[in-house]
C-alpha cells in the first residue's frame, strides 16, 4: 500500500522543488515553501493521527528525507532541522505525567510552527558550548550557537546546552526557546547550502521554563547517542545520489550513462546495508554493541560515491557545469556539504583514514 503523503511530496519535489533548486540556492528557502510543506503534511509527519499527522514509520520517514533532499538540498536542510524534533516532542508529551506545554505541543504536532535546531555544539564541550544553568522553574541559556538553518522562517529553536555546575556530572538540557529577546542571528556566508538561511546565533540570558524542556540527560548518554546517530549513512545522502544518477542518465553522453549504470547498484547496496544495519542496532537496544565502525564505513562509502557521481556529472557538462545556472556545481557543493554536516570527531577520523589508504 502506498503512503499518500509520500506520493504528494514526490510530486512536489519533482514539479516544484527540483526545477527551482538553483534559484533557491541563490535566494534562499521561502516562506511559501514552508507553507507548502505544512499543507502537504510534511511538518508533522511523525505526529499521530490525533494531531493530523501521518505517523510514518522509519522506512517511510527515510523515504521522505530522500525525496526532499533529492528535490532541493537547501529545502531538505531547513526541513530536516525541524522534522525529527516533532518526534521527540511527541515522545515528551506521551510520557506518563508529562508537564510539557500542551498549547505549544499542539501547534508543533499539527505542523503550524517551524523549528530551528541547535544541538551540535554539545560536541565541543568543554572547549566551546552553549551553557545552561538552573533557575527557579526552568533554565537559562547563554552562548553562541555555531549555526541555525532556516533563520527567519523558524519561530522557535530546539537548543541543547550543558549544565556544568557539577563538573563531574555535566548534564545536557534540550529545550525549546522562542526567537525573540536575547536571540540574535548573524548571517553566515556559505559556499554550499547557501540557500538554507543559516546563521550564527547568540543567546544571552534566554529562559526556558520546565514546560518547554524536551529532555535532560547526562552528557555521556547524550554523547553515546550522538556518536551512534552521526555514524550512519543517512537518507539525504541517497536522495542526493538518486538525483545525480538521474541527471547522468538524462545527458547525451554514453560514457555518463555508463557511470550511472555502474554506480547505481553500488549506491543501492550501500543504502540497503546502511538501513539494515541501523535497524538491527536499534532493535538490539542501547546496551547491545553499536557497531560504530561498520556504520562509519558505510557513511564513508556513500560520501565517496557522491564524490564520484558529482564529478562525473560535472565532467559530462564540461565548462558550463561550473556556471551558476547549471545543477552540476550545485550537486557537487551539496555533496561536499554532506561530508561535514553532522560531523563528529569519529566521522572525521574515519573519512580521513579512508583518504589516507
Amino acid at each position: 500500500m502506498t503512503e499518500p503523503l509520500l506520493d504528494r511530496v514526490q510530486a512536489y519535489a519533482d514539479n516544484v522543488l527540483r526545477p527551482r533548486a538553483l534559484e533557491t540556492d541563490r535566494t534562499g528557502v521561502t516562506e511559501q515553501t514552508v507553507r507548502d510543506l505544512a499543507e502537504l503534511g510534511a511538518l508533522n509527519h511523525l505526529a499521530s493521527a490525533e494531531y493530523g499527522g501521518a505517523d510514518l514509520d522509519r522506512g517511510a520517514d527515510r523515504r521522505l528525507h530522500e525525496l526532499l533532499a533529492g528535490g532541493c538540498y537547501n529545502t531538505w536542510l531547513v526541513w530536516a532541522q525541524h522534522a525529527p524534533q516533532v518526534g521527540r516532542i511527541r515522545q515528551a508529551v506521551e510520557q506518563p505525567g508529562s508537564s510539557f506545554d500542551g498549547e505549544l505541543a499542539d501547534r508543533l504536532l499539527r505542523g503550524s510552527v517551524l523549528l530551528g535546531v541547535a544541538l551540535s555544539d554539545v560536541r565541543r564541550y568543554p572547549e566551546r558550548y552553549v551553557a545552561v544553568r538552573r533557575t527557579d522553574g526552568g533554565w537559562v541559556f547563554d552562548g553562541t550557537i555555531s549555526w541555525v538553518s532556516g533563520w527567519g522562517l523558524n519561530q522557535w529553536i530546539g537548543v541543547a546546552g550543558v549544565d556544568a555546575v557539577d563538573p563531574a556530572r555535566p548534564r545536557v538540557v534540550h529545550a525549546l526557546v522562542p526567537i525573540g529577546d536575547g536571540v540574535i542571528g548573524t548571517p553566515l556566508r556559505l559556499s554550499a547550502a547557501n540557500g538554507s538561511r543559516t546563521e550564527r546565533v547568540q543567546l544571552t540570558g534566554v529562559e526556558a521554563p520546565d514546560r518547554h524542556v524536551i529532555a535532560v540527560q547526562d552528557l555521556d548518554t547524550w554523547r553515546a547517542a550522538d556518536v551512534a546517530g552521526a555514524a550512519d549513512a543517512r537518507a539525504h545522502h541517497f536522495g542526493l545520489a538518486a538525483t545525480v544518477l538521474d541527471e547522468l542518465r538524462a545527458g547525451p553522453h554514453p560514457a555518463a550513462h555508463k557511470v550511472a549504470e555502474v554506480w547505481a547498484p553500488r549506491v543501492d547496496l550501500i543504502r540497503e546495508q546502511a538501513y539494515a544495519l541501523t535497524d538491527a542496532v536499534t532493535a538490539a537496544g542501547p546496551d547491545a554493541p553499536q557497531r560504530i565502525d561498520e556504520r562509519l564505513a558505510l557513511k564513508v562509502a556513500i560520501g565517496d560515491a557522491l564524490g564520484v557521481l558529482t564529478r562525473a556529472l560535472l565532467i559530462s557538462r564540461a565548462g558550463r557545469g561550473l556556471s551558476a545556472d547549471d545543477t552540476a556545481q550545485l550537486h557537487a557543493r551539496s555533496a561536499l556539504f554532506a561530508l561535514v554536516q553532522g560531523q563528529t570527531s569519529a566521522v572525521r577520523e574515519a573519512q580521513l583514514r579512508a583518504l589516507a589508504t
